[in-house]
């Protein structure tokens, strides 16, 4: 049952100041539930959203809402009646009923989710949320382009148009079935996994094992390692040397994009405590994250994998958007296998990569905060996934000047920033007058503008 719950003028304020957008949209009571279906659609399609019910928009006058609230709550029937048909099970949205004492009737207030599979509106289309539009998805091309995206159809099951000696009778088969399956013959096994069929070898059978699947899927299954020596962002001017191009099947691609990640990252040296040290990522971050995103790529998008590493961070691409109902919010709670077929049979390999059971993430969060290190940040673009990871220390700004100043007789706002990735000079300022007021530091006398300084407190006899 729909909860109801009071909220204050300044709530309601706020909602009627809101931007609409990806997320977020205000809805008339008097809309028809039928082409709310619409906005449900989007956001089931899409990321995800909120919808207010009871917000009026005067057209005339820009951003000119008012309160146009339901009577009751039974006349929100109609509209629950078509909600319940879209998504019969009712686990895909929440509802409440918002109430201000000063205003008459109330607002109901939708949070929809992200879905595994397709949603559809009243009038038989699938809709994706663009900013704050409602678009249909109109040809075959883009609907099987969304169910690709949504996972509801994978790629990997296409077939490729290649000869099936190039997984029957590869190196890769072999050294795979000798290990794994040595009384079985390859073109058997891999017609029984459908990585075999009659139109030829499967996207999935390719990237498993052909020796080299670049040749036969180019721009959609090698990776790329970059190395730019900057900590803004990167450009042709800042690279260390031409980007890498790593090949082979999965199982030797993950290897070797995480040991070269390795090599290239032990070459870089910040700013310490004591002086500068090696940067150190945790090896379980960086296998996890390269890992996921080569087996949970989009393989429909002709785009391959990148790994760039600056001096204070590295970044994961990994193209498609984020699968089924997955979002950046349940990530780390949430399974969803894009690719279920290269997922569940790579771990058949000798110490493989991925440990099949949906921690992967989880274990690349953990390690970094066991070395003090901030969480990776997920961020989705268009047509990718990116994972951020940066080297920035767990503690506060003020743990690490006061740790800083254990070892060094002052510290200076430039060398705060290096250490904690902080971008505003403004920012450590005003840490600085923190630990001043607390009675820790003190500026360093004769030091002014940019060679300023600050130091721990001394007594008058050290001074």
């Amino acid at each position: 049952m729909t909860e109801k719950k009071r909220i204050t003028e300044d709530d309601l304020n706020r909602y009627l100041s809101a931007e609409e957008g990806p997320y977020f949209d205000l809805k008339h009571s008097d809309i028809a539930p039928a082409k709310l279906t619409k906005t449900i659609s989007a956001f089931c399609n899409s990321a995800g959203g909120e919808i207010l019910v009871g917000i009026g928009e005067d057209k005339a006058e820009e951003k000119s809402r008012y309160w146009a609230g339901y009577d009751d709550m039974e006349s929100t029937n109609a509209v629950f009646q078509v909600i319940e048909d879209m998504l019969p099970l009712g686990n895909h949205y929440e509802s409440t009923f918002l109430v201000v004492d000063s205003k008459p009737g109330l607002l109901l207030h939708l949070i929809v989710f992200k879905t595994p599979g397709i949603v559809k509106a009243s009038d038989g289309k699938a809709y994706v949320r663009k900013g704050a539009q409602n678009l249909p998805v109109e040809s075959n091309d883009a609907l099987r382009r969304l169910e690709m995206e949504k996972g509801v159809i994978s790629f990997e099951d296409n077939a490729v148009a290649v000869g099936q000696q190039v997984i029957t009778n590869s190196l890769s088969t072999l050294s795979f079935m000798l290990h794994a399956l040595p009384r079985s013959e390859p073109e058997e096994w891999l017609k029984k996994q459908n990585l075999l069929i009659p139109a030829g070898p499967t996207v999935a059978g390719v990237m498993l094992f052909a020796d080299e699947p670049q040749a036969i899927l180019p721009k959609r299954s090698a990776i790329k390692v970059y190395r730019y020596q900057t900590k803004g962002s990167g450009s042709r001017d800042s690279l260390a040397f031409d980007p890498l191009t790593i090949e082979g099947c999965i199982y030797d691609l993950i290897k070797a994009a995480v040991n070269k990640t390795k090599e290239v990252v032990e070459g870089i040296s910040k700013l310490g405590p004591n002086g500068l040290e090696k940067i150190a990522y945790p090896d379980d971050t960086l296998h996890e994250i390269i890992t996921n995103a080569v087996l949970h790529r989009d393989y429909s998008v002709p785009a391959d994998v990148h790994v760039r590493i600056f001096d204070n961070r590295i970044e994961v691409e990994s193209p498609g958007r984020l699968p089924g109902h997955i979002t950046k919010e349940n990530i780390l709670n949430e399974q969803f296998a894009r690719n279920p077929k290269i997922v569940r049979l790579i771990n058949k390999f000798p110490d493989p990569p991925n440990k099949d059971v949906g921690e992967g993430l989880n274990t690349a969060f953990e390690a970094m905060k066991k070395l003090q290190l901030q969480p990776p940040e997920i961020e989705e673009l268009n047509n990718s996934v990116v994972v951020h990871i940066r080297h920035t220390p767990l503690a506060s700004p003020h743990d690490v000047v006061m740790t800083y100043l254990e070892t060094n007789s002052e510290i200076s706002n430039r060398i705060v920033r290096e250490l904690t990735g902080i971008g505003s000079e403004n920012v450590v300022k005003q840490v600085f007058l923190d630990l001043q007021a607390r009675g820790l530091i003190e500026k360093v006398p004769g030091k002014r503008g940019s060679a300023s300084a600050w130091r721990t407190i001394t007594s008058p006899s050290e001074d």
